[in-house]
């Protein structure tokens, strides 16, 4: 079970880089159902850095709150890395972030594939710079997945906003 201590220590790391850098962070979150933005928004202050995030479960979500074209989704499905690129950067544009991180994945039970298991997960994390995705396979029920998926996250966006100038 995720230790509260280590999100809130990782989220003061990520908020401090954020305001030493003036910069403000946006978040399109499929299978953790809005845990990073909660997990974000629990620190006192966040509005300073945090503009706020898109929870676009379905496919349809994501097409209409977030741009994802229609033909991306039926080629390449929810879980990839073209539709986490498309989520992350309209995400940072949308609503009006430097840096912004999207999240779809398989968290199960069911749902996986031979080609999408579950615990797979696709991160993208798109900046002033552009985009990077990866992928991440968890092990664990529904709640270790989500919970490993919200951790990677925000490490992610540590080490991309560490890469920003201050």
């Amino acid at each position: 079970m995720l230790e509260n201590t280590v999100l809130a220590e990782r989220v003061a790391t990520l908020a401090q880089q954020l305001l030493e850098r003036d910069a403000r962070l946006a978040t399109a979150e499929s299978c953790t159902g809005g845990w990073v933005a909660k997990a974000l928004t629990d620190r006192a202050g966040s509005s300073a850095w945090f503009n706020g995030g898109i929870v676009c479960y379905s496919n349809a979500a994501k097409r209409d709150l977030l741009g994802v074209p229609p033909a991306v989704l039926d080629q390449h499905g929810a879980v990839s890395e073209p539709v986490v690129q498309a989520l992350a950067v309209n995400a940072r544009m949308r609503l009006a972030a430097d840096l912004a991180v999207a999240i779809s994945g398989v968290a199960g039970p069911g749902g996986g594939s031979a080609d999408k298991p579950v615990g797979l997960v696709w991160f993208a994390w798109a900046d002033l710079s552009g985009s990077v995705a990866e992928s991440r396979v968890f092990d664990g029920d529904r709640r270790a997945v989500r919970e490993q998926s919200v951790l990677h996250a925000i490490d992610g966006c540590i080490a991309r906003t560490r890469s920003m100038a201050q």
